[in-house]
């Protein structure tokens, strides 16, 4: 049997970037679980016994730093492919700080929604919040995580804008923008289905 050399392989699948096909499966399983998530609430809701309350504005303000942190992503990544080392390092670091002010701001969420008496226990709606938004924040620390390792590539290597490297930094900024895409479906989703 005769073996594919690496440049056949390649030629034979086109395109297709192994680590972006692998990302993009990973993104459509999380998907999966944040239907479930609010199927379930959706459910439990209609069963009755459901505690109507607003989000606390910790929540509103994570939302818009979300949104914003994928508008700054999006120019990092532009910034990099152009070889403009310094707006592109100012870029990286904005968007590492930005996603830390979300967690920050969802943490702060969920200590308001304790203090007024919304906890684990006291009735589902409040559950389904902690839980819906505490998963979706463990995405982002998974988010944050990748932004380390970039801002180590950033200010650690040589600035070379490399094929590799912009393509590790597309997968990254890729993430980001769906974790902050999925925020804000959530988020409205929390705030309007009631």
């Amino acid at each position: 049997m005769m073996e594919m050399t690496i440049k056949q392989f390649e030629e034979k699948r086109g395109n297709l970037n192994p680590l972006k096909f692998a990302l993009w499966i990973s993104l459509a399983s999380i998907s999966m679980l944040f239907a479930g998530f609010m199927s379930a609430y959706m459910v439990r809701q209609a069963a009755g016994n459901w505690f109507e309350f607003t989000l606390p504005w910790h929540f509103t303000a994570s939302t818009m730093i979300i949104v914003i942190s994928s508008v700054i992503a999006h120019i990092t990544l532009e910034q990099f492919k152009r070889g403009n080392e310094g707006a592109y390092k100012i870029f990286l670091i904005l968007t590492f700080v930005l996603g830390l002010a979300f967690v920050i701001l969802q943490y702060l969420g969920w200590q308001a929604m304790m203090q007024a008496g919304i906890d684990f226990k006291a009735n589902p709606s409040g559950a389904f919040v902690y839980v819906i938004s505490g998963v979706h924040v463990a995405h982002v620390l998974a988010g944050l995580a990748a932004w380390c390792v970039a801002l180590v590539h950033g200010f650690g290597l040589p600035f070379k804008p490399t094929k590799k490297r912009i393509g590790r930094l597309e997968l990254t900024a890729q993430y980001w923008h769906y974790v902050d895409l999925l925020w804000v479906v959530l988020f409205l989703f929390l705030t309007y289905y009631r």
